[in-house]
């Protein structure tokens, strides 16, 4: 067995094992992952992090060929073991990591570069904790049900792409919301191929005050089960909830789900409209496990 050192970190109470692997040398099964996040037998988290460089990493030639200053990529495992596209919460705990174990240095209004398998994201230090550019989006068409303990009929769920799949689910009230069992996987018809990570919204009433929108979610994510925050799918909720609110709906949004509040954005850009999310990230106590 060998000894490997890791970080506890954790984004609105979504978190996760950090593991630095400068030499790309870290070989972890799924099977392993899966241990290490088991909240019984293992650390516990919603997701393994391995900070490898770019260049050490297959996926990591893209990332250099769209971004040759990304030099650290970020390879995510959701808590089953699983390989996923992006986290908006892990990539801000991502950064904080990388900052203060002096791995780089970002003074405020710099940009970091970091890689992931949805692309390169940007992120800066604000107020907040970190400020990540999570690139463009887009709806997807197809018509989803999703079903779940707690909701009598089927619900029609709005696809929504940020790198990773995501159904948004409307609800009518906080105590719909708060009933919801996710305890077990939401059912969805037609179940889209790569599976997807389901958000349950509810809009603040009245939703938009002096020009900010306000949703509170609750989400059940791919291959981890129900979390207390999902970056992403914050950040999905928001687009959602925009798209049918309508043309005058706002770009600026704050999201609350069980572990706390995010910001949202979406800007223009000269390739298409970007989203942005701005939230806390902290580092909670460094070990050493046998793998």
């Amino acid at each position: 067995m060998s000894k490997v050192e890791f970080t506890k970190g954790q984004g609105t109470g979504n978190d996760f094992v950090l593991m630095l692997d400068s030499e790309g040398t870290l070989d972890i099964s799924p099977s392993q992952v899966a241990r290490i996040c088991d909240r019984h037998f293992g650390v516990g988290a919603d997701g393994l992090i391995r900070i490898v460089p770019s260049h050490l990493i297959p996926e990591g030639a893209a990332t250099l060929a769209e971004e040759p200053s990304a030099y650290w990529f970020m390879d995510y495992r959701n808590a089953d073991g699983s390989v996923a596209e992006m986290c908006g919460n892990g990539v801000r705990v991502f950064a904080r990591f990388l900052t203060e174990k002096g791995l780089v240095d970002l003074p405020e209004g710099q940009v970091l570069h970091i890689g992931t398998r949805a692309g390169v994201r940007d992120i800066q230090k604000n107020k907040a904790g970190f400020a990540v550019d999570m690139g463009r989006w887009k709806p997807d068409a197809q018509e989803v049900l999703v079903s779940a303990r707690g909701i009598v009929v089927a619900r029609p769920a709005q696809g929504i792409n940020v790198g990773n799949p995501h159904l948004v689910v409307a609800l009518a009230s906080t105590e719909e919301l708060d009933s919801l069992d996710l305890s077990l996987s939401p059912v969805m018809n037609p179940a889209p191929e790569h599976g997807a990570n389901i958000e349950f919204v509810v809009p603040a009433d009245p939703m938009v005050t002096n020009g900010v929108g306000k949703i509170s979610m609750r989400v059940f994510e791919r291959g981890v089960g129900e979390t207390l925050s999902c970056g992403t799918g914050i950040v999905a909720a928001a687009l959602a909830t925009r798209l049918w609110a309508g043309a005058d709906a706002p770009n600026q949004w704050t999201v609350e789900v069980p572990g706390g509040t995010l910001g949202v954005r979406m800007f223009a850009t000269e390739e298409g409209e970007h989203v942005g999310l701005s939230g806390p990230a902290e580092l909670s106590f460094d070990g050493f496990l046998e793998l």
